[in-house]
């Protein structure tokens, strides 16, 4: 009897691919399976990115232009908790975790220390937050005024998902209907103000990240993206305007083909929801998407085999035709990238833009008979389960009945068994491993920057107009039981000194907060 071998979603794949449905459209047309762009990587290689964020802003702006040295076209900023929950660095609960996993971000002082010495409208920022996405968007918009920056070229990403937060991460503050209403306003709002600005980068990374299989986090990224479109629709904005500003944003794991299958397939899904939802511009219809390397993939055991890893999930997002990449340090697994693996991950990156082939042409795997059958064989199994989607109310109703999160967790228990039991080989892990000495050197944030920060909150509240900050936050508590655009207020209040934690707890004080399902 012949072996079964699987894709990691469980997709059956034969020992030989003959023949498959023969394809009819061109790189740049649609529905774009084969890539947004006619030329794609020949003209113009993604921009290569690396994710970046830590301790106070003084150490994540030296980290940045360290980047810049090497070669980055783009930054991704990382934030710590306390940021990304919506609390100041002096408040009980950011205690432990002040600019541990990110930069901590308080006030338009630290915006102004993180990107001393960059203009940002020379340069695309990517910023990976949710539900204080508004606040933190608010920020770079005051500071690039401040620079004099003509706001109309400014150009990055707000990530501003916070339904995969409901279902995957855990980082939202306000329940689920004013949170897509801020979502709203900022599509709005940057349509108008901002016109170049990426609104939302809608992310499958933390779902894969939780457990999903390549399918799930596919269809549950798309469904989200759904329900977002429908917002929009329901605030009655243009399809064809602000649909050209959503991006996606997926996970690269190890499992070459089935990857490219999906990046592909992606592609394909989202010009059929769109049009069928309205859009009529090709660059409405459009999937753009950035991926980041496999966190989850990453192991402690053996670091240096994820170089390999990462070089893998490189050539799984170049090939399935990403615009933009992040590749993962070898001793995530371990800690923050220290530099040298920073410089590594990103070099990665440019071997395989420079060095590979890959970039000569477009859509290198087209026509193969396997890639082609599982480009498809994903489709079909991720459009059974937006079909499910659809038949609850949608994503956010999923969310609320659990159906995601249930998925999710079903398939990282699978996954965790398939290792024990060793039919999923991690090598170095439960197969070929080996006796080895604590050697690597690891990064490692001191816990006084905590102190640091709150002295320089102190210092802040001493010297601003307290009576305007009053007056702004007066105005923005007002403004959040109507329906008017919140963004002029919050940018309004940025540039007055407001912190981070006043503006938040602001909308708590009307919203409340959401405690989970």
């Amino acid at each position: 009897m012949e072996n079964i071998i699987k894709t990691d979603a469980g997709i059956p794949i034969a020992s030989v691919y003959t023949e498959t449905v023969p394809m009819q459209e061109s790189p740049g047309e649609f529905p774009f399976t084969r890539g947004v762009h006619a030329s794609m990587y020949r003209d113009k290689l993604w921009t290569m990115r690396q994710y970046a964020g830590f301790s106070t802003a003084e150490a994540s702006n030296e980290r940045y232009h360290y980047l810049l040295q090497q070669g980055v076209m783009g930054l991704s900023v990382a934030f710590d908790l306390p940021t990304q929950i919506g609390y100041d660095s002096d408040h009980p609960m950011s205690e432990g975790e002040v600019g541990k996993v990110g930069v901590a971000i308080d006030s338009i002082e630290d915006i102004e220390r993180l990107f001393k010495g960059i203009q940002l409208e020379e340069i695309s920022t990517s910023m990976t937050i949710n539900a204080t996405g508004f606040i933190l968007l608010a920020l770079y918009i005051a500071l690039a005024k401040k620079q004099g920056a003509d706001l109309k070229k400014l150009s990055g990403t707000i990530q501003n998902d916070i339904l995969k937060e409901y279902a995957a991460r855990g980082t939202f503050i306000y329940p689920p209907k004013p949170s897509m209403r801020l979502i709203t306003d900022i599509f709005d709002y940057c349509s108008r103000e901002v016109p170049k600005w990426n609104t939302i980068s809608i992310s499958g990374y933390h779902i894969r990240e939780a457990g999903a299989n390549a399918v799930q986090e596919l269809a549950f990224t798309l469904a989200n993206g759904k329900a977002y479109l429908q917002a929009a629709l329901d605030r009655g904005l243009d399809i064809n305007v602000f649909a050209r500003r959503l991006s996606f944003f997926f996970n690269a794991h190890n499992h070459l083909f089935e990857e490219v299958a999906k990046f592909r397939a992606a592609r394909r899904m989202w010009a059929h929801i769109t049009k069928g939802m309205g859009a009529t511009d090709p660059k409405a219809q459009m999937l753009r998407f950035h991926t980041q390397t496999g966190g989850s993939t990453l192991t402690a055991q053996q670091p240096h085999n994820n170089i390999v890893r990462v070089t893998v999930q490189t050539l799984a997002a170049t090939l399935g035709g990403t615009q933009s990449l992040h590749t993962n340090g070898y001793d995530e697994a371990l800690s923050l990238p220290t530099e040298a693996a920073a410089r590594i991950a990103l070099r990665t990156q440019q071997i395989v833009g420079y060095e590979s082939g890959i970039a000569d042409t477009v859509d290198p795997l087209a026509g193969s008979f396997y890639v082609e059958t599982l480009t498809n064989e994903v489709e079909s199994r991720a459009w059974e389960l937006i079909e499910r989607i659809d038949v609850m109310g949608g994503a956010v109703a999923a969310i609320e009945q659990g159906f995601m999160q249930d998925e999710i967790a079903r398939s990282a228990y699978r996954y965790q068994q398939e290792i024990e039991s060793g039919e999923k080989v991690i090598v170095g892990v439960n197969k070929f491993a080996v006796k080895e000495n604590a050697t690597e050197e690891v990064f490692r944030i001191d816990d006084s920057i905590r102190q640091v920060q709150t002295e320089r909150l102190q210092a802040l509240r001493a010297k601003r107009d307290n009576s305007a900050v009053a007056a702004l936050l007066q105005r923005l508590e007002t403004a959040a039981h109507t329906t008017e655009n919140l963004m002029p207020i919050v940018v309004e209040a940025v540039e007055q000194y407001c912190t981070l934690g006043e503006i938040a707890d602001t909308l708590r004080k009307v919203w409340g907060e959401h405690k989970g399902i």
